[in-house]
């Protein structure tokens, strides 16, 4: 039985915060799921599932609106998964008796980290290393939110000048302190090693990658890419810094074929 099992739509690059850590630390991470749009038709529990038409029957009084992200689809939620996950997001963790549930990406990969702190310290070496890694955690959370805003409204057509301002502004916010927080001599964020810190970091960019995707919508507003081929010049440190985790041997299986087909949209 899996230490930690998670439900999400997938690919997700929050979910990858997790099995990464997972890669380090030696921690079994179970991951079920689909595409968003299949989720659709998937129970949304400990024991998630596809459903079976039989079951879309017996199981109509489950049915839940979706709010974001499956805005306004009509999800199949369990009183135990609500239970569990009281927002009702995904992703979505579980503990091994599928009772006690952990919601939140950075909530979970913390998870995965103090599971397996005894073969790899993750989550730093001390108390005053661990509260560092939550800072730059806290922070990304911020980001993450405007990112998410953002993205959201790339794919949904919605996008508009005052969205764009500010995830451009947020995304410069979290760059500058990247960029400060490395230099010629540290390539990782926090103490000596790689830390959540560092994944939740990757994670999160190439998530913002996906704006690569979206040329097309942006043209249409009269809006430019954040991403565009001149930020790496600006962060220097942040993209170098990238390079090297997405490089690295736990993380290239998850993040190094999403980047590198991520990319190629760019360059379409």
């Amino acid at each position: 039985m899996a230490a930690l099992r998670i439900f999400s739509y997938l690919p997700n690059p929050r979910v990858w915060k997790s099995t990464i850590a997972a890669r380090f630390c030696g921690v079994d991470v179970e991951v079920r799921g689909a595409s968003g749009k299949e989720l659709r038709d998937w129970l949304w529990d400990y024991d998630a599932h596809p459903l079976s038409e039989q079951e879309r029957a017996e199981l109509a009084s489950l049915a839940r609106t979706g709010k974001v992200g499956l805005t306004g689809a009509q999800l199949f939620k369990t009183d135990a998964f609500m239970a569990a996950q009281p927002f009702g997001n995904v992703p979505a963790a579980f503990g091994p008796d599928g009772k006690v549930g952990i919601f939140e990406s950075n909530s979970i990969m913390r998870a995965v980290a103090r599971l397996g702190e005894a073969k790899f310290p993750l989550y730093g070496r001390d108390v005053y290393e661990a509260s560092r890694i939550d800072s730059f955690l806290d922070v990304s959370l911020v980001f993450a939110r405007d990112s998410q805003i953002y993205l959201l409204a790339l794919s949904g057509g919605t996008v508009g000048a005052a969205i764009h301002a500010r995830a451009r502004d947020a995304f410069a916010i979290y760059a500058s302190g990247i960029e400060q927080a490395l230099s010629s001599r540290r390539e990782t964020l926090v103490g000596d090693g790689i830390s959540i810190a560092d994944i939740c970091f990757a994670a999160e960019l190439a998530l913002f990658m996906n704006e690569y995707g979206r040329s097309e919508q942006l043209d249409k507003q009269g809006l430019t890419r954040i991403l565009h081929p001149g930020v790496p010049d600006g962060y220097p440190l942040m993209f170098a810094h990238f390079a090297r985790l997405v490089a690295h041997a736990h993380f290239a299986p998850d993040l190094k074929p999403y980047v590198e087909k991520l990319r190629s949209k760019a360059a379409a």
